[in-house]
């Protein structure tokens, strides 16, 4: 089946299908030009492990665009800072949704 699945959906990792305690924690689509996700925020007690979460993603991402077209890793990943800080400062919009 490759990278992807059924309707664009990514596959689940090895790891995740051999181990019966793994856990999906976060769900991203890009959906009617909007970020649509649904997430466990109980996974972790500690927010924090969050913005761990959010850093391993981020080199997974520089690693992967290096293994797409040859990109520099640490410019890939301070590119992906420059738009983590803007949004951050001047949010483009507003969360929506609710648990349940």
């Amino acid at each position: 089946m490759g990278l992807f699945g059924q309707r664009g959906q990514l596959s689940v990792p090895p790891a995740a299908k051999g181990d019966v305690d793994a856990i999906e924690i976060a769900r991203i689509w890009a959906a009617e030009g909007n970020q649509e996700g649904t997430l466990r925020p109980d996974i972790w007690d500690d927010p924090a492990t969050w913005g761990l979460m959010l850093v391993d993603l981020a080199r997974h991402v520089g690693k992967a665009y290096q293994e797409l077209d040859g990109s520099d890793i640490a410019e890939t990943l301070a590119r992906i800072r420059e738009g983590f800080d803007a949004e951050w400062e001047s949010p483009t919009d507003e969360p929506t949704g609710h648990l349940g």
